[in-house]
């Protein structure tokens, strides 16, 4: 994923600074905003980070050490009647790997 490779490397602040910029619209990739998904990850290195203080870790040192997007699975919603055949989905892993 593009977001992924992006992120790679940046310390957490900056990453989120980013992202969050990302959802402003403030800044782009290649032309891109990619909302849904830097939502997503924010929200994801958010909590990676409440972790980190969890455990009594240095928030002002982390970086983000790994972070990648696996495709799950796929799956059909349901629907009722025929006629209204069942919606495709696809589900997504997202790993993220902070350190100092």
């Amino acid at each position: 994923m593009v977001l992924c490779n992006e992120l790679k490397g940046m310390k957490l602040s900056r990453a989120e600074k980013f992202l969050q910029n990302m959802l402003d619209k403030k800044e782009n990739i290649e032309g891109k905003f990619y909302t849904k998904a830097s939502g997503t990850i924010l929200a994801l290195i958010k909590s990676a980070e409440a972790n980190a203080k969890q455990k009594n870790n240095d928030v002002e040192k982390l970086i983000v050490k790994n972070i990648k997007s696996d495709l799950g699975y796929k799956f059909i919603r349901p629907r009722s009647r025929f006629k209204f055949r069942g919606k495709r989905g696809k589900m997504s892993n997202i790993t993220v790997v902070l350190g100092e």
